[in-house]
């Protein structure tokens, strides 16, 4: 038995190295007639596995016993398509199957909201309330927890996520935010950890970035404590650090798990610097909302002195995409220089929010996001948007910068064969 097994081992060996030769060969030699031979080499290996293999078992690993190695890399040669809460133009925003559905759909990154529970665990959630997409209202249990807190100096009542301990924000379920989106899947999913998260994108097919926000850290600092003195950009950080995200941007590291971290808040950008080397974005709001922590003007945050001050801290800004191009009446103005001034400092530029609903839709766009996606990518130059509508963004990327063509496909399918042989050689 133990001669079989190695037989069969030498046999792997023997196909893996096959089809790495091939696949070097290949992108040497592009002709149809070599795609042709060896797509049929491709078909003998096949064959040879299954016959080498006759005991039942799982065709493919899973994702999280493969190493980086050997899964596909990230694309960096056109915009980022960043999945903004995951794919929740279907469904319910920053839940596993949102998740999920946008790395289906081709997501470089998937998106995220970082808060925290009562009891200090992480979790992905947008709002400062529970009220708008969880089911938090209909359990009884949790009549007296409703609260007013300042909130970046407004007064906001509801049910506040820092006010429930993890055990209790799992016994919720989260809903669909806009009424005019599928409502199929109310109630059928949790809320889910930081943790939970990153696995998510760890154990996805190919290597998917994650693209997390600390939000409202002064808040979540006011009312979340942490033994050692700790604060949450702290937790945040060792949280990356404990699934090993690290790396400045583009280096070896960084291209093995990638990973931006956003913020509103400038001093937590500036505070966390000294913490991780991992890329960072600085979020700009609409014209009239100051930022969260230090209570600057638009005009400020987006001036030449200022972006001269932030770049030492962040690789790029992720401005709303109506203050880059305000409209009017629902129509395009003027592009203001923003985008030409944060190039000229090397800083990317990752707008959003893209949406595919005509509601979203400026008329200048006729109610195609296509043309919205090509306005934005080819005529003001952004360097990745955020889009409620992976699937869409991943499409028109496809069809308009295309990676490799034929080379890419062939490539995939080697690659996909060689995952399965190894999969059945562990």
């Amino acid at each position: 038995m133990l001669a079989s097994k190695q037989r069969k081992a030498k046999s792997f060996d023997w196909i893996l190295t096959f089809l790495r030769v091939k696949e070097s060969a290949f992108l040497e030699r592009s002709s149809h007639k070599y795609i042709i031979m060896t797509v049929a080499c491709f078909i003998a290996v096949i064959c040879l596995s299954l016959v080498l293999v006759s005991y039942a078992r799982p065709i493919y690993p899973l994702p999280s016993k493969m190493s980086h190695n050997e899964r596909q890399a990230l694309q960096t040669s056109r915009p980022y398509n960043i999945a903004h809460r995951g794919s929740n133009g279907e469904m319910p925003e920053e839940t596993a199957a949102s998740y999920m559905r946008a790395i289906e759909e081709g997501a470089d990154f998937i998106e995220t909201d970082i808060m925290a529970s009562k009891d200090g665990v992480l979790i992905c959630f947008h709002d400062v309330t529970l009220d708008d997409t969880t089911d938090v209202a209909q359990h009884k249990e949790f009549a007296d927890r409703k609260r007013t807190y300042d909130v970046q100096g407004v007064n906001t009542t509801g049910f506040f996520s820092v006010d429930f301990t993890l055990k209790e924000l799992k016994a919720l379920r989260v809903k669909q935010r806009y009424s005019y989106r599928d409502q199929q899947y109310n109630g059928k999913f949790k809320i889910i950890t930081f943790e939970e998260f990153i696995s998510i994108a760890l154990d996805a097919p190919r290597v998917v970035g994650i693209y997390p926000e600390m939000k409202n850290p002064v808040l979540v600092n006011q009312h979340v404590k942490w033994p050692g003195g700790k604060r949450f950009e702290d937790m945040f950080v060792d949280t990356l650090k404990k699934y090993n995200y690290k790396g400045s941007y583009m280096s070896e590291d960084w291209h093995k798990q990638p990973i931006f971290i956003q913020s509103f808040a400038p001093t937590s950008l500036v505070y966390i610097s000294n913490l991780t080397d991992s890329p960072k974005v600085f979020l700009i709001d609409d014209v009239t909302i100051p930022t969260q922590d230090t209570n600057q003007s638009y005009w400020e945050i987006t001036s030449d002195a200022y972006l001269d001050y932030i770049k030492e801290y962040v690789v790029g800004i992720g401005p709303w995409k109506d203050t880059l191009v305000p409209a009017a009446n629902n129509y395009l103005q003027e592009p203001s220089d923003l985008v030409a001034r944060a190039h000229a400092r090397d800083l990317q530029v990752h707008p959003y929010t893209y949406r595919n609903e005509e509601s979203f839709l400026h008329f200048d766009f006729h109610q195609d996001p296509y043309a919205e996606y090509d306005f934005w990518i080819n005529k003001i130059g952004v360097d990745g948007l955020f889009t409620d509508f992976t699937g869409s963004l991943h499409s028109f990327l496809e069809w308009n910068s295309p990676l490799d063509g034929d080379s890419k496909s062939a490539s995939k399918l080697l690659h996909k064969i060689e995952l399965m042989l190894s999969s059945l050689k562990n």
